[in-house]
């Protein structure tokens, strides 16, 4: 057996680098999993309700961007900051009064009431920014269709790694050759620029090699068109701008208004439907104004009370009300809202079925819109992604006789106790597409 000594300088460097890599890959990746997801939440919380008005993480908006603050600045001095500024800067702090003067004199709210671990965890949620969404992963079935978020398939990520790492050997393995076939020839000290020339008319004369280089070739060819055929119509976190600046977080969060009560469609019609202008005027024909410090975040600005008056005086301008003489004069405008949730023409989709048979929370689909000020696409709304919900909904078949006896059969058929919706037929095409 030759000895290790034979070994290149070169071999060493490489091996060295790649051991370097995935031992940084696999620092990254756990840094990555370890988040306390409590203190993120809470901080999230606190965050949003006290400083998203003017601040965001990544731009400045009223105040600086605070992402990363935690890096720039002492926790100490943070803590004192945030408590009381303006105590802060009466001590002579010349940070405090730095800051102050660059924006213009406009003193911070102060916030006294907080106490110090509720200072960290909104400093903590600046640090580790909102939770990274995870896409559920599913058991493999009949039909394949990605894994339902809109990205390539998996398969070819693992064949790309796996070319990677033997072509890596494959050229580890041909520098130690030129290294041990030279040591032969001479016991001359290793000249890198030598070693790769050789090591490059190895390379060219390698039939194997050139095979692999093709097969990556054509696996790197196959993610790309893949990834992009599979992201076509796919328009998660679609977020046009309105006509008007409607708060879902003013009238579902905070004031509890039912979903249906304006989408009164979506318990028995295919669509949930966009509410007349009479429904929105229902409230306010005696609503007129926001209430005092009521903000709202609508395309990166802040709208606070004198503009979200202006936008209600849109709806009346629609409607044809005038709020001085409190009467309707006929002259109405249609608003023209912007769609954002959009099927293709050969996928069939019933609200009814869902909302009403099927006793599916709005949230489930459209994300928690009781706390958006704008409206968004939440989900992807791909094959797969529905599909995925069909595999993990169980039926619920409410007692009647007739269901009672398929559910029955075919819980004996799959040894389950409780069916799901793919189960009782929901991955046939016709279910959807007819």
């Amino acid at each position: 057996m030759k000895s290790v000594l034979l070994h290149s300088k070169i071999v060493n460097k490489l091996l060295k680098g790649f051991a370097i890599i995935l031992l940084f890959s696999i620092s990254l990746n756990s840094y990555s999993q370890d988040v306390d997801a409590a203190r993120q939440a809470e901080g999230r919380k606190l965050f949003k309700s006290l400083c998203a008005s003017c601040h965001k993480l990544d731009k400045k908006l009223v105040g600086p961007a605070l992402g990363g603050v935690e890096g720039r600045r002492e926790n100490e001095w943070l803590l004192a900051w945030i408590r009381n500024n303006v105590e802060l800067r009466a001590s002579g702090d010349r940070d405090a009064i730095a800051i102050y003067e660059e924006y213009n004199g406009s003193p911070m709210s102060a916030f006294p009431q907080l106490s110090d671990v509720q200072i960290n965890d909104i400093l903590y949620y600046t640090t580790v920014g909102d939770p990274v969404k995870q896409v559920a992963a599913t058991a493999g079935a009949a039909v394949s269709v990605g894994d339902g978020s809109g990205g390539a398939p998996k398969w070819i990520i693992y064949l790309l790694a796996a070319a990677i790492i033997v072509a890596f050997l494959m050229i580890a393995s041909l520098l130690k050759q030129v290294n041990e076939l030279k040591g032969k020839k001479s016991e001359n000290k290793s000249n890198i620029k030598r070693d790769l020339q050789e090591l490059w008319l190895g390379v060219k004369g390698n039939t194997f090699l050139h095979v692999l280089t093709t097969i990556f070739v054509l696996l790197m060819s196959a993610y790309i068109v893949f990834g992009t055929l599979y992201k076509v119509g796919v328009n998660e976190g679609y977020m046009p701008l309105q006509p008007i600046a409607f708060s879902h977080k003013i009238h579902s969060g905070e004031n509890k208004i039912e979903c249906q009560y304006c989408h009164s469609s979506a318990k028995h019609s295919k669509h949930s439907g966009i509410p007349s202008v009479n429904v929105c005027m229902n409230c306010h024909e005696n609503i007129a104004e926001v209430a005092e410090g009521t903000v709202v975040e609508w395309d990166g600005v802040t709208y606070g009370k004198a503009q979200l008056d202006k936008e209600i005086a849109k709806v009346y301008d629609a409607a044809g009300w005038d709020p001085e003489e409190l009467e309707y004069t006929g002259k109405t405008k249609p608003i023209k809202w912007i769609r954002i949730h959009n099927l293709p023409d050969f996928a069939y989709f019933n609200h009814s079925q869902h909302v009403t048979v099927g006793g599916i929370e709005c949230q489930k689909c459209h994300g928690p819109v009781e706390t958006y000020d704008e409206m968004r696409q939440y989900s992807p709304l791909t094959m797969g992604w529905c599909i995925n919900c069909h595999r993990e909904t169980k039926v619920d078949l409410k007692g009647t006789e007739y269901y009672d006896n398929i559910h029955k059969e075919l819980a004996e058929k799959y040894n389950v106790d409780k069916v799901t919706i793919a189960q009782l037929g929901g991955l046939e095409c016709g279910k959807c597409h007819y």
